[in-house]
């Protein structure tokens, strides 16, 4: 994997690492193929199945497949205080960023 997306993983690498919420790279099969840091930190790695992580409710409303039919993003709100989105990449019409952010307190 590292050989076919040896690029993309690292402009990913270098675009989110430092983003405060969970990212990874997916392709169309729901195959990982890179994390950020926080992402790592929080127990994801690449080589992992996406709808097989966490609670199988987690992944209800999922959208990478319409962002990939559509090649457009997508985002949504599964709970008052977070958001996930589904992000196409030119190129790479098979694989999309995934990211999920925990909103903080407002105040």
């Amino acid at each position: 994997m590292e050989k076919k997306y040896g690029d993309l993983i690292q402009a990913f690498k270098t675009t989110w690492d430092f983003f405060p919420g969970a990212v990874r790279l997916i392709d169309k099969g729901n195959v990982t193929i890179a994390v950020n840091r926080f992402a790592s930190e929080h127990g994801m790695e690449a080589g992992q199945i996406c709808a097989k992580m966490g609670a199988p409710e987690s992944h209800r409303g999922c959208l990478k497949n319409a962002a990939l039919v559509e090649q457009e993003g997508k985002i949504d709100s599964p709970t008052t205080d977070k958001i996930r989105g589904w992000l196409p990449i030119e190129g790479y019409p098979e694989v999309v960023v995934h990211f999920s952010l925990s909103l903080p307190d407002a105040k």
